[in-house]
């Protein structure tokens, strides 16, 4: 439910109160602790849906990312899919180049055709740099080839401080990524295909008689954690990229060079727990709430209904819903004819007086204009409102 309440401000229609909205009873302000300091070189915590920055150290400083290099090659593989230019069943010829790739290995052999499907989880569950090379080869036509294609993904994807000169994460000039980006990059493999994301929870893949369990050992000591990706080489240290749900907040979790399997997986938790614990994510206003009706002048409709083009989330200190409040800036005149999507004001969302969100409120609806008695009456009704007001 949300109560509405007049404004004196000129240019504010409508201010809405989110009090009833939530079942929060919390009155004082939050009390967080600092953020825990991580043995690692770098890291970030970020919630999925707000996009929310919880927790970051040296975020966006080059780093060796080793075997999270694969999140990228799965990402381009499932994209093939989703764009129907490969299928999951599909074969590939594995080459004497993907054969003997060193590391970590799913155990394809040269000369065998392997399905698309298995790859990709030679990739994500085996860490397999054999199948790695072999996707590249399919679908790139060579790896260097690939690995270009890697790195102009990664600049539509908004990663700027991403390289890739290889689809393994083996040790290379020029190959690089940052916490940050990285955690970018998981956003997108858990929304933009969320059909094979499944896959990055599976924690044994069996391939050539050879059963090989997941690297990722939170997959085994938290229930919530669904993903994503580990990653080690001297060069790189230790590496995990995580992801877990809990209670409609998902968050994302980046730790690289620790000095251990058993570090990444401690500090990672560290991240998650910290960021389940003290805050928590809102959803105020989703895609296509009727959030006012003001009058429209000169249409075929007394009214015109406004909103937000996509979901609204918000991630703030647990306990705190009660104390945020909402405002929609309405434009004074909107005249017909009206587009669906058209900008008439903002909408904003504070807490304690602070702006947390402010987002586009536009028209969901397109009206045309109305007919010429009904435009010549309007214009003179808005004469004398003008006049008096």
């Amino acid at each position: 439910m949300r109560i509405f309440r007049q404004l004196q401000a000129k240019t504010v229609v409508i201010a809405t109160t989110l009090s009833l909205l939530f079942s929060i009873t919390a009155q004082a302000a939050a009390l967080i602790p600092a953020a825990p300091k991580l043995a690692a070189n770098s890291y970030i915590l970020v919630d999925a849906d707000s996009g929310r920055v919880l927790v970051e150290h040296n975020a966006d400083k080059r780093l060796p990312p080793a075997s999270l290099t694969k999140m990228m090659t799965a990402y381009l593989v499932e994209a093939e899919i989703a764009k129907g230019s490969i299928t999951p069943e599909d074969k590939v010829r594995i080459s004497v180049k993907a054969w003997k790739a060193p590391g970590s290995r799913m155990f394809i052999k040269e000369g065998d055709s392997v399905a698309i499907s298995d790859l990709l989880k030679g990739i994500i569950i085996q860490s397999g740099n054999d199948a790695s090379v072999a996707v590249a080869e399919h679908i790139g036509g060579s790896e260097d080839a690939f690995a270009d294609l890697m790195t102009q993904q990664a600049r539509v994807l908004g990663m700027e401080n991403t390289q890739y000169a290889n689809a393994t994460g083996l040790p290379a000039d020029g190959h690089f990524s940052t916490a940050r980006d990285l955690s970018l990059l998981a956003d997108h493999i858990i929304k933009d295909f969320p059909e094979q994301y499944s896959v990055y929870a599976e924690k044994y893949f069996t391939y050539n008689g050879i059963r090989q369990p997941n690297r990722n050992r939170l997959l085994w000591r938290d229930k919530s954690v669904d993903g994503l990706k580990t990653g080690h080489t001297e060069e790189a240290g230790y590496c995990l990229v995580a992801s877990a749900s809990r209670s409609d907040m998902r968050l994302i979790s980046v730790v690289m060079g620790t000095k251990s399997d058993e570090a990444r997986s401690r500090e990672s938790q560290k991240l998650l727990a910290y960021g389940f614990r003290y805050f928590e994510t809102l959803k105020p206003y989703s895609s296509g709430d009727v959030l006012n009706e003001p009058r429209l002048w000169a249409g075929e409709k007394e009214k015109v209904k406004l909103g937000i083009k996509d979901d609204l989330y918000m991630t703030i200190p647990r306990g705190q819903a009660q104390r945020l409040t909402a405002k929609l800036n309405v434009n004074k005149v909107i005249k017909a004819p009206v587009q669906a999507g058209q900008n008439f004001g903002v909408v904003q969302i504070s807490l304690d007086g602070e702006v947390l969100a402010e987002r586009p409120l536009v028209a969901l609806e397109s009206v045309q204009e109305g007919g010429f008695f009904k435009r010549l009456w309007d214009s003179i009704v808005m004469f004398f409102t003008e006049l008096v007001g």
